[in-house]
């Protein structure tokens, strides 16, 4: 079982920074893959970004490649996702996962309770 936390969201403006951290509790940190998945209310969680459980692979949206860096820290088991230029349309409920490495939220088996991001035009 693991229990994982998001943090660091907020209210910013366009153009400006952010990162976010996710916080994880329970066993096998160290063989889960790790993602941030966002999703705005009614619509599909949608894939950010992922890493792999070395951290040596990672894979991202397109509309956030260059933008957004997915890293990780197994000895303090936690992942962040480091926003820049941010865009009004990235406002969203941004959502930590373990599983499987992928851009499928199907293959995530462990979700956070998500942390808010706006960003103001």
């Amino acid at each position: 079982q693991m229990q994982l936390v998001e943090s660091g969201g907020g209210l910013v403006q366009a153009g400006d920074s952010l990162r976010l951290s996710c916080a994880a509790s329970g066993r096998g940190f160290r063989t889960y893959a790790m993602a941030w998945f966002r999703q705005l209310p009614g619509r599909e969680r949608e894939f950010v970004a992922t890493i792999g459980y070395s951290g040596g692979s990672t894979l991202y949206a397109d509309s956030v490649k260059g933008r957004f860096t997915i890293s990780r820290d197994n000895a303090k088991n936690t992942v962040y996702l480091s926003m820049n230029s941010l865009r009004p349309e990235d406002t969203a409920t941004y959502y930590c996962g373990a599983g499987a490495f992928g851009s499928s939220s199907g293959g995530y088996g462990y979700w956070g309770q998500g942390t808010q991001v706006t960003v103001s035009s």
